[in-house]
């Protein structure tokens, strides 16, 4: 398995780097965000459904628990489980049609439902690091990454 330090200076640039993995995403493909409340997740989550050539506006449905793209080259199906409780409400909202669909998953605050995720998830950290500015953000994925 392959792990990756990045580093990023602004949203735009943690953007672009979800919009380049967003561009070589493959189906099946699941991608475990997490990190700190304002960290850059969102930004990571926008930059690649822009990849897969989403077109409408992409938020976190922190409400809604998920929510399905598909006017781009793949399935999106987007989680945000920050308000889950228990792991076994993920069964009520059928997680493992998105999970182990023909599309791809993106899961913000994935650590919360860490023993529902497939063995090759992809994991994305996102730091912040006052140190060096506001915006600085390092970044650790952690598995097969298509466009790494």
């Amino acid at each position: 398995m392959s792990s990756y330090y990045l580093e990023t200076r602004d949203p735009a640039e943690t953007y672009a780097l979800g919009k380049r993995l967003g561009a070589a995403a493959v189906p099946g493909e699941v991608i475990a965000l997490t990190g700190d409340l304002g960290a850059g997740k969102t930004a990571f989550a926008q930059g690649f459904a822009g990849g897969l050539g989403v077109q409408e506006p992409v938020t976190s449905p922190t409400f809604t628990i998920q929510q399905l793209y598909e006017s781009g080259r793949l399935p999106l199906c987007h989680f945000d489980v920050y308000r889950i409780e228990e792991p076994e409400e993920m069964e009520e909202i059928g997680y493992e049609d998105a999970f182990y669909g023909d599309g791809v998953t993106l899961i913000e605050w994935a650590d919360l439902i860490e023993e529902l995720l497939p063995p090759d998830t992809v994991r994305i950290e996102i730091r912040r690091n006052p140190a060096k500015g506001d915006t600085f953000r390092e970044i650790t994925i952690t598995g097969d990454v298509p466009g790494l």
